[in-house]
């Protein structure tokens, strides 16, 4: 057909079908879109924004510390006073009384309703105003919360108070216990995205299920593998990044099952395409954006710079270290300076001195995590062989937060974006040049003086 471009003109056909196939997908996502949004438009609850009323809802995840007492959560609404009711709301409420609410567990409480602020197909905020009625989670979401909270108690049994807090943060997305100086900590020193549980914890499950079950063929072995991811989503709660770790995670089993060689970005684009699709707010939510963005630069620009590096004479561990820290840096740095108006100088060498130990961590307590219901002494001796793994994150995190100008201000919103986004553009292509290389390497060993001469000299 002409619009392919006729059968002399190949690289027309393919570009024909490439546009054909990127508004197919358009118009299934203003479809979606669409019927979403006027689903949320035409919502009965929208006529009750500011008055108070007896709500039903069930948690969709744990609840988030606001600081002050303050409690968040995503929820679905089932009633309103004695009228069924549907719809995604965002809850605010107090530690007193909330503090049980849990993923799965319904709950009835007075609550003022208000005009959610967001465009994230949220239909009301519900602000507690009342002690709540609890009802009986689901057995899938007590099996969960009950895998989470025995993990969280034997840490505490077995590790000191800080490492404790931080252990169900990293292998289960659990941090309602660290406390706030160590998520300052975590966040000036850019390790923050740690605690989110993303691609990397998934492969470590689904590969250690495959290594394990590999004696009893390749189809036994993907099913145990995708039983295990299941189980993991369920116990971590299916968050924003999460999904689209599963969903990757689940591409990639059966890339294995046909035999086929897996593609990463084929494999990341159904992922976000079909995701976008089923759940339009993501395309809003920070998250999710943050996990997309750095799975991206992990696939296309870390194996390219290690390469180069390798190529220069650096040994492959080291390489591969620092294209990975410089990659997720480059990709996510733009997004978290939009989002909070700061930029973490020290993020690569703080990540770079993490790197060694964030594997057997995610190990050790993802073994533990999964052996606590079963044999609680054998979890409690593989968390006690993260503490040294724990001990120098925390140390490096302290450090790193503590170095003079680790996080500088910069402005939020989309002029942040574009200026952290152009100067992270603009270092990788002058990056090449050597007298570029030569300034930087000055400009960082101006800084390392300058921070140690401060922590010498004090105040």
């Amino acid at each position: 057909a002409w619009w392919f471009g006729g059968s002399g003109f190949p690289i027309l056909r393919v570009a024909g079908v490439g546009v054909l196939g990127a508004a197919v997908v358009g118009a299934g996502f203003g479809v979606a879109t669409a019927l979403r949004t006027d689903a949320v438009r035409d919502n009965p609850v929208g006529t009750l924004f500011g008055a108070t009323r007896w709500v039903t809802v069930v948690p969709a995840e744990s609840a988030h510390s606001m600081g002050r007492g303050r409690l968040m959560l995503r929820a679905e609404l089932v009633r309103v006073d004695a009228a069924e009711a549907a719809g995604q709301v965002t809850v605010f409420a107090p530690v007193s009384g909330f503090s049980e609410l849990t993923a799965g567990r319904p709950a009835r409480f007075r609550a003022r309703i208000t005009r959610p602020g967001r465009n994230d197909l949220t239909v009301a905020v519900c602000t507690a105003v009342g002690r709540p009625v609890f009802g009986e989670a689901g057995a899938l979401q007590w099996a969960a919360e009950a895998v989470r909270d025995g993990f969280g108690a034997a840490a505490r049994a077995v590790l000191p108070a800080d490492a404790a807090a931080v252990l169900p943060g990293l292998v289960l997305g659990d941090t309602e216990a660290v406390p706030p100086a160590t998520t300052a900590d975590f966040r000036t020193a850019g390790l923050t995205h740690l605690t989110a549980v993303s691609g990397a914890n998934v492969t470590i499950v689904c590969g250690t299920v495959l290594l394990c079950a590999r004696f009893v063929g390749p189809r036994f072995a993907v099913a145990l593998a995708g039983l295990a991811l299941v189980v993991f989503v369920i116990v971590v709660q299916p968050t924003p990044s999460v999904l689209r770790a599963a969903v990757m995670g689940a591409l990639g089993l059966l890339a294995v099952l046909s035999a086929r060689r897996r593609q990463a970005i084929p494999v990341l684009s159904a992922t976000v395409i079909t995701l976008v699709l089923l759940a339009p707010q993501l395309a809003v939510d920070v998250g999710f954006a943050l996990s997309v963005t750095a799975t991206a630069a992990l696939v296309v620009l870390a194996p390219r710079w290690a390469a180069t590096l390798e190529a220069r004479g650096w040994p492959r561990p080291l390489a591969a270290a620092v294209a990975i820290a410089l990659a997720a840096q480059v990709v996510t740095a733009p997004l978290i300076a939009a989002i909070s108006g700061r930029f973490s100088v020290v993020s690569v060498a703080a990540n770079l001195l993490v790197a060694v130990v964030i594997p057997p961590i995610t190990v050790l307590g993802t073994a533990a995590a999964a052996l606590g219901p079963l044999w609680p002494g054998a979890a409690g001796l593989l968390i006690r062989f993260t503490g040294p793994e724990l001990w120098w994150l925390l140390r490096v995190s302290h450090t790193a937060a503590a170095v003079p100008g680790a996080s500088v201000p910069v402005p939020s919103g989309w002029a942040g974006l574009a200026v952290i986004g152009c100067a992270s553009v603009g270092a990788v292509v002058l990056g090449r040049r050597r007298w570029f290389r030569l300034c930087l390497l000055g400009v960082l060993l101006t800084g390392a003086a300058w921070s140690v001469s401060a922590g010498v000299g004090g105040p």
